[in-house]
């Protein structure tokens, strides 16, 4: 208080007793924050700064085991889109295959049936010649009984009397038909 009575200029100048108790408590400041608190700050830092770096370097690699992968996946579904094309066409050749030898089985088959069919009609067709002519036969015979008035005498004599009218047909009607012509 002397000093503020003497004048206002001593306000501002501090007294040098402090000055060196200020510089005492800061240099003992400085020593236990260089000592102590800065290192382990250096050391947090570092901590940091490593966990940071090494997330990163984890980071890029997870990155780069994720794009081997996708393009590992990508490689396996073009495969198995390659298969599944390969499938479809070996499906679609086996089922022309069989539909071809249905084709024929069916073909031949129909060969078959038809052949039999044209077997059957010319059985048919002997049939019912060898039954006409004998009809034929039998007719003209009864009708030549008729006209001659007596009956011809045994069987044998009637076949050969039928297989040479009808021989006589045969040839009239083929001389027509050549003679139209």
């Amino acid at each position: 208080m002397i000093h503020a009575a003497e004048g206002g200029a001593g306000i501002l100048i501090p007294v040098w007793q402090e000055i060196v108790v200020g510089a005492i408590a800061f240099g003992l400041l400085c020593f236990v924050l260089m000592k102590f608190v800065f290192p382990r700050m250096e050391k947090t830092f570092e901590a940091r700064v490593d966990a940071i770096e090494g997330g990163i370097e984890r980071a890029e690699k997870a990155q780069e085991e994720a794009n081997q992968t996708l393009e590992e996946y990508r490689r396996k579904l073009a495969g198995a889109q390659e298969e599944a094309a390969a499938i479809r066409d070996e499906a679609r050749a086996d089922a022309v295959a069989a539909k071809e030898e249905i084709l024929v089985s069916a073909r031949e088959e129909a060969n078959r049936i038809i052949a039999a069919g044209h077997a059957n009609v010319e059985a048919s067709r002997q049939q019912l010649v060898r039954e006409l002519r004998s009809e034929v036969g039998n007719l003209a015979v009864d009708l030549a009984g008729k006209i001659i008035g007596q009956r011809l005498a045994g069987e044998t004599a009637t076949e050969q009397t039928v297989d040479r009218f009808l021989a006589e047909l045969n040839d009239d009607t083929a001389s027509e038909a050549s003679g139209a012509r």
